[in-house]
């Protein structure tokens, strides 16, 4: 039977790619469903996400493709488009992402298996509901105690064989050695204000300022505090007649749907790395 695969690339831009990459395809008895591209002039590289249907199996797939990339410096990844990723979720007080990213991956909105959620205060804590039959890792940290409770996160991480790691309003400093760790694989999701209001209750701080747009930014971890490759952001209108709660109110819902979005992305593979920046195919 017929199965679909989704297939990016990454490689120096240069004449050919996409007759090589779709030659390949043909070649292996496969039909094109969707396919993007994009030559960055800046940095000379091109990418690619194409989503096609063959009888050929994925070790064929992989050798052919090895192929090319002998010949023309290719980074590729090649995953069954029904593959459901697994994804470790990280949370503090703030609960109203993890309760969002849990309701859609029940709905079938988000297309994961989440193997557990790690937080760092008593399950008590949490107001949701929907935790369910979900792991629950209860796992204190204190400066003291941080390089062991990382070590701890790690163990998880391996155990579950989780492929994504959601920091879904974990709020902890992650150290040089996690964020190296979770490279690539772990999306953060914060308020916009940075960096004109930091510290805590940043929501009232710019009320105090008198801010007319609120916003988050959903991005790929890195050993750069909040710096990381953006994925994706956006922004909601304030006036003058908005108190600090409902700034507060419209930072949470904002928050959620700019997360839940950034994850989408991930796991449709239509995000690809691109020095500090990524290239987001949107669907």
């Amino acid at each position: 039977m017929s199965q679909s695969f989704t297939l990016t690339i990454t490689c120096p831009d240069q004449p050919g790619i996409v007759q090589r990459v779709s030659g390949m395809i043909l070649d292996n008895g496969g039909n094109i469903l969707d396919s993007s591209q994009f030559g960055d002039c800046e940095t000379g590289m091109f990418f690619m996400r194409v989503v096609f249907a063959t009888d050929a199996t994925e070790s064929d797939l992989a050798t052919a493709l090895g192929a090319i990339a002998a010949e023309i410096e290719l980074d590729w990844k090649l995953v069954p488009s029904d593959r459901r990723a697994r994804v470790l979720l990280l949370v503090s007080k703030f609960d109203h992402c993890l309760g969002d990213l849990l309701y859609r991956s029940r709905t079938g909105d988000l297309a994961m298996d989440v193997v557990g959620v790690v937080c760092n205060h008593p399950r008590e804590v949490l107001n949701i509901t929907i935790l369910g039959d979900v792991p629950f890792h209860y796992l204190p940290v204190t400066p003291s105690t941080k390089p062991a409770q990382e070590a701890a996160i790690r163990t998880l991480i391996e155990e579950s064989g989780a492929d994504l790691i959601v920091l879904a309003r974990y709020m902890q400093i992650l150290s040089d050695e996690m964020a190296a760790f979770l490279s690539g694989r772990c999306i953060n999701i914060h308020h916009s204000f940075l960096p004109s209001f930091k510290g805590a209750k940043p929501y009232h701080q710019a009320h105090a300022r008198g801010v007319k747009m609120i916003g988050a930014t959903a991005h790929y971890v890195t050993g750069d505090l909040d710096e990381g490759p953006i994925i994706h952001q956006d922004a909601e209108a304030i006036t003058h007649a908005d108190s600090p709660d409902d700034l507060v109110r419209l930072g949470r819902d904002v928050e959620r749907r700019v997360l839940a979005r950034a994850v989408r992305y991930h796991l449709q593979h239509r995000v690809l790395l691109n020095g500090r920046k990524t290239v987001v195919f949107v669907g």
